[in-house]
């Protein structure tokens, strides 16, 4: 009897096994961000539970009253920048706990975007395409630099203006190589004699090196103990043997995701010296957000500063795949319902605009990489049902049909865009599709 009232009290300290009744103002997101889940899919509508924990809508299937939680994780990274996982790997990781909308933000690339859309399809995983930016930000009194990473979340149908914003990041990535050979030089200074070679081995084909390959680089060569004492002892903002590359200024960084419909939001601010100035000029140039959310629970003064300026709160695990306990699980962040909600009612407008941003460029030179841009990160899904296509009208109505609900996709805008599209000549066969001559 004693034991089972410890059991009991342990319970209650733990807030217990029984799930709180939703209030009006979480029913109403959870159904909200539920319907957006379900956009595109053939799934069956969900049925409305009548309780919740504060951070999970719930959903299910049929008329059953017993449903999941539908978990975000969106801050990831694969091996496609510095993560230890493949993009197809992250996604089975993912799903195994219980993942069901991530977004793959890896350093300056969305060259993992493709591969993460087709295995998340696999397993039942919504993609939201992102991107984390390294940028540099300079203080007005003091005209120090300091860097800072803002993450830039996209539709599904990815950044309008997508060669102009690839072109900002690739200039990027190869600051990245520079930034690398000259960490690896000032190791060599420090009498370690670490060789390139061996941090891009480690990187692997294509990928912009950064910081996370050099400490593991020192690592596998026996120069530190583990992975942290490489980042407290050398490679730390400021470090030894720190260095920067060719990042943009933050606030043309922000601007630029604003241009390309992408939502712009400023990663792991505790990490700043200043991080009530760089929140307010971000503020200025368009940022939207600021992750408030941790695996260890909210932040209140990161809180307190998104509600003071009026910025959505987000958070994300910053999973790299690395192991330890230093690092956070994958969906291990707890997001509420509201602010979910909160999320993609800025995200969904501004989504839409960058669909109609890329037909337009379409309709204006209708050429295979402008067919290329709209299709590029869902490909497989669209292409599904495209045997007898013949002009660009088909397309956009499979787009808007997987992308968009009809009250998004049925506006004077669209209609005009079809009537367009119409007269707009292209073939489809298999995952090939050209435009007519």
């Amino acid at each position: 009897m004693a034991d089972e009232k410890k059991k009991r009290n342990k319970k209650k300290k733990r807030g217990g096994s029984k799930k709180k009744k939703m209030t009006t103002e979480q029913a109403e997101a959870s159904k909200s961000v539920s319907d957006w889940f379900f956009v595109g899919s053939s799934s069956p509508p969900l049925s409305s539970s009548s309780s919740l924990d504060d951070f999970a809508v719930t959903i299910s299937s049929g008329s059953s009253s017993c449903g999941e939680k539908l978990v975000f994780e969106l801050h990831s990274h694969s091996n496609r920048s510095d993560g230890f996982l493949s993009p197809s790997k992250l996604l089975e990781k993912a799903h195994n706990n219980g993942v069901k909308v991530l977004s793959l933000t890896d350093h300056d690339t969305m060259a993992g975007i493709p591969e993460a859309v087709e295995t998340g399809r696999r397993f039942g995983i919504k993609i939201i395409p992102g991107v984390e930016i390294s940028t540099l930000f300079c203080s007005r009194e003091s005209g120090s630099e300091e860097p800072v990473h803002i993450l830039a979340y996209y539709g599904t149908s990815g950044p309008a203006m997508y060669d102009e914003f690839e072109d900002f990041l690739a200039k990027i990535r190869d600051g990245r190589f520079v930034r690398g050979r000259e960490m690896v030089s000032k190791l060599n200074k420090l009498k370690i004699p670490l060789k390139w070679e061996h941090v891009t081995r480690i990187a692997g084909r294509d990928v912009a090196p950064g910081r996370m390959h050099v400490a593991r680089a020192l690592l596998e060569a026996g120069y530190v103990e583990n992975l942290r004492q490489a980042f407290t002892k050398y490679l730390y903002d400021g470090g030894p043997a720190y260095s920067t590359g060719n990042e943009p200024m933050s606030e043309e960084a922000v601007k630029l995701i604003c241009k390309t419909g992408g939502v712009s939001v400023l990663a792991h601010p505790w990490a700043l010296k200043d991080h009530v100035s760089v929140i307010r000029r971000l503020k200025d140039a368009g940022l939207h957000g600021v992750e408030v959310y941790r695996s260890d629970g909210k932040l209140e003064v990161f809180s307190e500063l998104a509600d003071t300026y009026s910025l959505l709160k987000l958070g994300g695990s910053d999973y790299h795949g690395r192991g330890g306990r230093n690092e956070s699980e994958l969906g291990s962040v707890n997001i509420p319902v509201t602010a979910l909600e909160d999320f993609l009612n800025v995200g969904r407008p501004v989504w839409c605009e960058a669909i109609k941003a890329n037909m337009r460029a379409f309709i204006d030179q209708p050429s295979d990489s402008n067919l290329s841009n709209i299709v590029r990160f869902d490909r497989t899904r669209i292409l599904k049902c495209s045997s007898a296509w013949s002009c660009g009208k088909q397309l956009m109505d499979r787009c808007l049909e997987v992308w968009l609900t009809s009250d998004e996709s049925e506006s004077d805008e669209f209609e005009s865009l079809r009537l367009k599209l119409s007269t707009v000549s292209i073939t489809s066969k298999g995952s090939c599709l050209t435009v007519c001559p």
